[in-house]
């Protein structure tokens, strides 16, 4: 007999939605969009609604073009984008836009919380790291102080995988892995502590749930917008890192795999490691038995996508879809290291290596010989140095020795630049097939778990296969073995400077 789980990936900026059978195979896919505003400098805003509208877009045409009897679908479950702050009333109505992970609002929220335990440095003994403006914790804060209208209203704060199961099935929980980035105890799988010593309402935090947990079923309103049936099991799911790990099938301890989309990550599963270090978090992992280390960068596909739009409108306009071919051929014609051409990637910020809410993109060292095809380059190296960084400051703190890796994301359909990578990096690794999939595939995975389908995460490798193998050109290791110190100098250099032109604006 047919049967079906339902996965929402739900990224930065679309519901990837996909019908996977219960051995794994991707049946089908949609894709529906939605927009992201900008109302001030570091606010970076989205609709709940626009999610909710695109869960039931996607999951109306999966079920329609695929001719799919709904009662053969027997789960649906969710991996969303992580640290979203959705404030909602008792009666679930939600009370302002999500506030995104990539906000950076409450800059002068999260200095003021640190102030109370002591100061930075005290507060990261306690804690683990310090609080950044970007932190949902320092969002609530700044919620509490500038907006006591929606504090006072709020019965729960959700991430958007918890406004998505209220939505489904009227129940307000948050998941274990997207607590962790709230804070999360990691040893007894409770909320932190360090959350009320600095005056977070624990009562407006949900309780917590598993990945694998049925949470309940659909609700007869949420199941006809799906195009679904009442009382389809609905669970717990995960953040979009959590479920692309395992979706990766790098989820045994040790094992690292680098997700290339809107944003970027270097992400390593491990059975012990629990510290925060240089921008990258220890967080809990959709398998409850496991840990990841994240080190996340902000801005990577978006920065292609920004090249494209701001220089490149009359290529996309001829070539549509085609246009990262072109961009691949024009990539091939210039040399490694873009003539000594370099541009760090931080557009909204960063996190990892360095975690700075005011520090932005660079292009340094140009010269009148430089061209738009120099520009592009050297942004698809941009990133790349990150990711070195982020690996070798994995190997330094926490021993990972990644030299087989696995990419995910859709940045790895990028042939030109997943060369670029392995030479940057030094280092040979694999690319996943179906490698969008990757965050759909591992909540699927989650889902068959939770209905005992699969035994267990450990099993997660048996759905994943390789399409191609990258390895490190040598002859490009000298010139980006020494931009690659440059790339670091730039940052060393202007973090001052990043901060007496950015910090005031962005606190506004």
């Amino acid at each position: 007999m047919e049967k079906y789980i339902i996965a929402h990936d739900m990224g930065t900026s679309s519901d990837k939605a996909v019908l996977i059978d219960f051995n794994g195979r991707i049946i089908a896919s949609a894709t529906e969009n939605y927009p992201t505003f900008y109302p001030y400098p570091a606010w970076v805003e989205q609709s709940p609604d626009d999610y909710w509208n695109a869960v039931c877009a996607a999951s109306n045409r999966l079920m329609t073009k695929n001719a799919i009897n709904p009662k053969f679908v027997k789960g649906v479950i969710f991996s969303t984008q992580s640290m979203g702050l959705i404030p909602v009333d008792e009666k679930g109505n939600t009370l302002c836009n999500n506030i995104t992970w990539v906000d950076g609002r409450a800059e002068k929220q999260a200095q003021s919380l640190m102030k109370k335990l002591g100061g930075k440095k005290i507060f990261s003994l306690v804690s683990g790291t310090p609080i950044m403006g970007k932190d949902v914790v320092a969002k609530i804060q700044w919620i509490k102080e500038e907006r006591p209208d929606i504090y006072n209203h709020t019965r729960y704060f959700l991430d958007v995988n918890g406004y998505l199961k209220y939505k489904c099935t009227g129940k307000f929980v948050a998941e274990l892995s997207g607590a962790s980035s709230y804070g999360l105890d990691l040893k007894k799988k409770t909320w932190m502590s360090a959350l009320k010593l600095i005056g977070t309402d624990m009562n407006r935090l949900p309780p917590l749930v598993r990945s694998t947990d049925k949470v309940g079923g659909l609700l007869p309103d949420a199941a006809a917008a799906m195009g679904l049936i009442a009382d389809t099991p609905v669970f717990g799911g995960s953040d979009d890192v959590q479920s692309a790990a395992i979706g990766s099938g790098m989820n045994g301890d040790g094992d690292v795999h680098i997700y290339l989309g809107t944003s970027a990550w270097v992400c390593a599963s491990s059975k012990v490691k629990t510290q925060f270090k240089h921008g990258a978090a220890a967080i809990q992992s959709a398998d409850p038995d496991m840990n990841l280390i994240v080190g996340i960068t902000e801005a990577a596909g978006s920065n292609i996508q920004w090249l494209i739009e701001q220089f490149f409108k009359g290529e996309l306009k001829e070539y549509g879809d085609g246009i990262y071919a072109h961009m691949d051929t024009i990539i091939n014609t210039v040399p490694p290291g873009s003539e000594y051409l370099i541009c760090t990637p931080w557009m909204l910020g960063e996190r990892c290596p360095v975690s700075s809410t005011t520090t932005r993109a660079t292009l340094f060292n140009i010269n009148p010989e430089h061209t738009r095809n120099h520009l592009m380059r050297a942004v698809y190296e941009g990133i790349a140095y990150n990711l070195r960084w982020i690996l070798e400051n994995f190997k330094k703190d926490y021993g990972f020795s990644s030299e087989h890796f696995r990419i995910i994301g859709g940045g790895a359909l990028d042939k030109a630049w997943m060369q670029i990578i392995a030479d940057i990096t030094g280092k040979e690794f694999s690319v996943s097939e179906n490698p969008r999939m990757a965050g759909a595939l591992g909540a699927a995975i989650t889902a068959l778990i939770g209905l005992g389908e699969i035994k267990s995460f450990s099993n997660a490798r048996d759905f994943v296969k390789n399409t191609e193998t990258y390895k490190p050109n040598r002859n490009n290791k000298e010139i980006y073995d020494k931009l690659f110190q440059s790339y670091k100098d730039v940052y060393s250099g202007l973090k001052s400077a990043y901060k007496n032109i950015n910090s005031t604006r962005f606190t506004e």
